[in-house]
């Protein structure tokens, strides 16, 4: 199974794509809740409120954009790469693709070891046979995560339309379940509203449950003010837009629909994420006022009974609410085994994410080999990573945490500036005022600051996704080194007919010789005076000059647009978007050596050394072009009497 652009597999419905990046998305319930009021206690429920504002009037906007702008998944990662050109662009894709593999690979390492958490915790594992128990917690729980682990990397091996539809089953019964503990613990809410009294009571006394370096107060500008500085802490209940974006191949669009702008996909990809957005923020506020109200304190901090799996111990009918009569062990499991399933296949939509933007970027860009462009073996690696990250962290949720909101806020905060530069030059015609786009501006510096508020508070993160952003460039330059002398060749474009022309007739010449020639350096007549003296060619032989103009060096492959021109009997090939000279020259001679016999190229000698010409080829397609133009050509044309010469006089 090969990704293509704008294909990836099976193409399905929207609403049940949307339960395939929901396997990621609303299975941080099985953790938010706790994770919420373990960091702003009581206030989770006002602080829920700011997050569901950012997303639905924040992040929301900006993912709608960015799928208009990105149809086939790249996502923010592709606009910022149209933004920005040359090495720079290559080299900041490449620290965005750190924080995407930090994003998605954690996705998977966490859920699955949030899962095993919820079945080592449950009263049925109590009755497994004590060996197994006698292992102790981290050892069942790292086996527990590769199990999973491995078991997700099968599912995807089986094919992309099978993932879908195990998706829509296990997020279907997840959210109906969830919904049923939300009515109801609502429905008790209003039915003693003692519970919401003292609730209110301690928030406005200032007893939050949790430690303030700023102090504490019952007014309602100390509130808000507390909600503002700290719902950061709760920005893994953003998790899931970048991965809505990265699975838009897998949204069926309509045969109509222009390849290069799918606008029925792209109408489908919006009704995903807005979708997705709401459900996900009604969650999000019922969960946290639950989790608040009819859970005691102390069993939701620290190492509490409640703690990383609040639901299900209202599921299970513990504590001093017994919100609902049919709650209880027989139910709490059947909720435990339904939040084991949507964390352990949370990894699904992570791995269609990997599997969809990998592929379009590092073989693009010559910075991996054409295999990882392929589904299957693709799947093998990033299984194996993902088993390594889990030996490493040995499936520690914690440990992982900072690592996953780094990831995920660096990517949204990255498609926030790509809206803004986007829109910014779109509106070129209109005046400075008009033309920024304030809202977005404005949306941006929030991410900003929930980004900022995240890397200081939890620094673990930043260090995690430094390792995958070292990796990813230290492997891909070593990649585009090692691929640096293949032919990288598209095909030709030509300037006009008269070009065509002039091309196929040069085609039929007898005994030519390319000389590659320099514009600005020396004239050609004088030029042809020296080439013919010191290489011993007669006034007969047709010499073709070749003038290389570099486009974009940093390009691995491309496809050369070829203008001829006559010059006083001359034939000069002028060849423009070059990403490397001696790649363009090769080019040329293979192509010209297809009928008749192979030219002759003359190259004069270089003074430059050898080790400013390695690195000048590699970074700038300049430099040690005799010697490149020579180790192409050999690679490329395994006949040597069909090999065009090189010639350094």
């Amino acid at each position: 199974m090969t990704i293509s652009p704008g294909h990836m597999g099976h193409q399905s419905f929207w609403l049940w794509v949307m339960c395939l990046t929901g396997v990621d998305y609303f299975s941080t319930l099985g953790y938010q809740p706790s994770i919420a009021f373990q960091s702003v206690g009581i206030l989770a429920p006002l602080a829920t409120v700011v997050l569901v504002l950012v997303t639905l009037f924040g992040a929301l906007p900006v993912y709608i954009y960015v799928a208009g702008k990105s149809p086939h998944g790249r996502g923010s990662i592709a606009m910022l790469e149209a933004l920005v050109r040359g090495w720079r662009g290559k080299v900041m894709v490449l620290i965005l693709l750190g924080f995407a593999a930090t994003d998605f690979v954690i996705t998977k390492t966490l859920s699955a070891a949030d899962a095993a958490e919820h079945i080592i915790h449950n009263p049925a594992f109590k009755q497994l046979p004590e060996w197994i128990q006698q292992q102790g917690e981290v050892k069942l729980r790292i086996v527990l995560t590769m199990f999973l682990l491995i078991l997700l990397g099968a599912m995807f091996l089986r094919g992309f339309s099978e993932v879908i539809w195990v998706a829509v089953v296990i997020v279907g019964v997840y959210l109906a379940l969830n919904l049923l503990i939300m009515v109801t613990g609502i429905y008790h809410l209003t039915s003693h509203p003692a519970l919401l009294s003292r609730w209110w009571g301690n928030v406005t006394t200032g007893n939050w449950y949790f430690h303030s370096e700023f102090g504490k107060g019952g007014s309602w500008w100390v509130i808000l003010a507390m909600c503002l500085l700290y719902f950061p802490k709760l920005a893994l209940g953003l998790s899931g837009f970048e991965t809505g974006v990265a699975v838009m191949p897998l949204v069926k669009g309509d045969p109509s629909d222009d390849p290069n702008r799918p606008a029925v996909r792209i109408r489908n990809t919006r009704k995903l994420l807005v979708t997705a957005a709401v459900i996900m923020s009604l969650l999000l506020l019922s969960s946290s006022l639950i989790t608040s109200t009819l859970i005691a304190p102390e069993v939701l901090q620290g190492n509490g009974p409640a703690a990383n799996r609040a639901l299900a111990y209202l599921a299970h009918g513990e504590g001093q609410e017994r919100i609902c009569s049919i709650f209880g062990e027989k139910f709490g499991t059947l909720y435990d085994a339904s939040t084991v399933l949507i964390l352990g296949f949370a990894g699904a939509s992570a791995m269609a994410g990997l599997l969809n933007v990998v592929p379009q970027y590092l073989p693009r860009f010559g910075m991996a080999p054409d295999w990882v462009a392929v589904a299957r073996p693709l799947v093998g690696l990033f299984t194996l990573i993902n088993l390594g990250v889990t030996w490493v962290f040995k499936a520690d949720v914690a440990a992982q945490g900072g690592a996953y909101a780094t990831g995920v806020l660096v990517l949204m905060s990255s498609g926030c500036v790509a809206t803004v530069i986007a829109q910014y030059r779109a509106r070129k015609d209109r005046a400075w005022p008009i033309r920024v786009p304030w809202f977005f501006s404005m949306v941006t510096l929030v991410f900003f600051y929930v980004t900022g508020a995240n890397i200081i508070e939890r620094p673990d993160g930043i260090k995690i996704a430094s390792f995958f952003i070292l990796a990813i460039i230290v492997s891909s330059f070593i990649s585009r080194i090692r691929r640096s002398t293949e032919m990288r060749f598209g095909h030709f474009d030509y300037y006009d007919g008269h070009s065509k022309f002039l091309w196929d007739s040069m085609k039929h010449l007898e005994f030519p010789v390319l000389v590659p020639h320099r514009p600005g350096r020396r004239e050609l007549l004088v030029k042809e005076e020296s080439i013919r003296e010191r290489h011993r060619l007669g006034p007969d032989v047709p010499i073709v000059y070749i003038e290389a103009r570099l486009g974009d060096t940093s390009e691995f492959s491309h496809s050369p647009l070829v203008e001829v021109s006559t010059t006083e009997g001359r034939f000069v090939v002028t060849v423009h978007r070059c990403a490397s000279i001696a790649h363009a020259i090769a080019a040329i001679a293979l192509e010209l050596s297809q009928v008749g016999a192979p030219p002759e190229i003359h190259f004069g000698w270089s003074d430059e050394s050898p080790l400013a010409a390695s690195a000048g080829f590699f970074l700038f397609g300049e430099g040690n072009v005799p010697w490149m133009v020579r180790e192409l050509i050999r690679r490329a044309q395994p006949d040597p009497d069909r090999r065009p010469p090189v010639i350094i006089g």
